[in-house]
């Protein structure tokens, strides 16, 4: 007996045969630009409106790189997405919390990276002396809530109405996720290049 599954179209079984996460290289900017370019064009998941050049943006991840982590994704030697840390606050006393962000290319969607990424970003991020982490996600983005809600971040605040982009009001919704114990006299978190 022969039995035959038939998926719709947005769960079809595509296994990797092939997966890797390593630190991003400035050499990787142009093909992680090429997957950011689509999120800034085509939808409201980010506020930028403006691609930036290549140029602009190797700076903009030579900047983040010099203290903090940039991870990517590659299937079958194609980068598919990626994430990193960046600061919460400029202030020092913000000093032991960073952002997160990460971004999938719509190819490789449903194939766990998000959680890949994430837990190589986090794991570099404890051993820097980091306590909190957060995302900022704008709204309404209910497939970015529901990954981070069961990632274990939890929803903090939201500012609604916030931003303006493709005709219409967005709002940005808060989510923290503590990764260490929070101690009276916490060592200064040290820079993303000292661990190597």
């Amino acid at each position: 007996c022969i039995y035959r599954f038939s998926f719709p179209p947005q769960f079809v079984y595509n296994p990797i045969m092939n997966k890797t996460i390593r630190l991003a290289t400035l050499d990787d900017a142009e093909k992680i630009l090429a997957i950011y370019e689509k999120y800034i064009k085509n939808t409201t998941i980010t506020f930028e409106v403006e691609v930036p050049t290549l140029e602009a943006f190797q700076t903009r991840m030579k900047n983040i790189m010099s203290f903090f982590p940039w991870i990517v994704a590659e299937i079958d030697g194609e980068i598919a997405g990626y994430a990193y840390a960046s600061k919460h606050g400029e202030r020092a006393a913000y000093g032991w919390s960073a952002d997160l962000s990460v971004y999938i290319d719509e190819k490789f969607h449903r194939h766990h990276l998000g959680t890949d990424l994430y837990d190589e970003v986090i794991q570099y991020l404890k051993k820097q002396g980091f306590c909190t982490v957060y995302a900022a996600i704008s709204t309404p983005n209910p497939r970015s809530e529901a990954f981070h809600q069961s990632y274990g971040f939890h929803k903090i605040g939201e500012f609604k109405n916030v931003g303006h982009k493709m005709n219409q009001w967005l709002g940005v919704t808060w989510y923290d996720l503590q990764i260490a114990d929070y101690v009276s006299n916490p060592k200064e978190p040290i820079s993303f290049t000292q661990l190597q």
